[in-house]
């Protein structure tokens, strides 16, 4: 599988200049004959709490809609971020269109980040998100959710690959780079991160930190392309790692459903 991971400088709640960033992207991407391109959290926004502005009728989104048009004028399966209406709050998902523009999966962050507020206008998802795809698994996950290893190892149940699109401050960057790591190696499959870049409304800054760990917590190496990198991912490494040294099997679930 050929994917591309983007970190793109967000305009800040504006979703037309963001758009037409993406588009380039998803353009670039197609002409290198990627199967899957993915875009950082609340991708036409940046991360915003404003959910009066941003979010949008999930039946009627036009970020949907736009993303869907462009996934099928490309040829290009895409995984963006989207906010959505939700009664008097809102939810924070992550949608993995394929090449049709089909919804092939629709996840909502499961744990807002109450450090930022965000949980004052989210609300939590309540389920987990898995997609076949090219002869992979893959869970979709939303920025906070890595610090919960539960979550991670419950999605690496039935995953190869697990994905991540955040918009993670350069301040607390190590811990982003050690968390994606650390599901790598304790999942013992592959993880990936897609941050942003830039600066946001709320004047939070953020580095280039986009990338893909192996079962044995190696970053993978990519070609670089502007703001994208691009990766040949193949589950036959993971395999033959598992045969080798497989730390899986020898988990007590039971054990930890007590003490948890």
């Amino acid at each position: 599988m050929k994917l591309s991971l983007v970190s793109i400088d967000q305009f800040w709640e504006d979703k037309k200049l963001n758009l037409d960033l993406c588009k380039k992207y998803i353009q670039n991407a197609s002409s290198k004959k990627l199967d899957l391109i993915i875009f950082p959290e609340m991708t036409l926004t940046g991360f915003s709490n404003n959910i009066s502005l941003i979010a949008e009728d999930f039946e009627k989104s036009e970020t949907i809609k736009q993303f869907s048009n462009l996934a099928k004028e490309f040829n290009i399966s895409i995984i963006f971020g989207v906010v959505v209406e939700d009664n008097e709050k809102a939810l924070n998902k992550c949608l993995f269109i394929d090449n049709f523009g089909n919804i092939l999966s629709d996840y909502s962050k499961i744990h807002p980040f109450s450090f930022s507020g965000e949980d004052k206008f989210f609300n939590p998802g309540n389920k987990l998100s898995i997609v076949e795809f090219k002869k992979f698994k893959i869970g979709l996950t939303i920025c906070y959710d890595l610090r919960f290893p539960e979550l991670y190892s419950s999605l690496a149940k039935e995953c190869d690959l697990i994905i991540n699109i955040a918009n993670w401050p350069s301040k607390r960057v190590d811990h982003w780079n050690t968390l994606l790591k650390a599901r790598a190696i304790e999942n013992q499959i592959f993880v990936a991160g897609i941050n942003r870049t830039g600066k946001d409304g709320n004047k939070l800054e953020y580095i280039e930190s986009s990338k893909i760990f192996n079962a044995n917590g190696e970053e993978l190496e990519f070609e670089k392309d502007k703001k994208m990198k691009i990766y040949n991912l193949s589950k036959t490494y993971t395999n033959e790692f598992k045969k080798v040294f497989n730390t899986i099997n020898d988990r007590k679930v039971g054990f930890y459903k007590e003490i948890l």
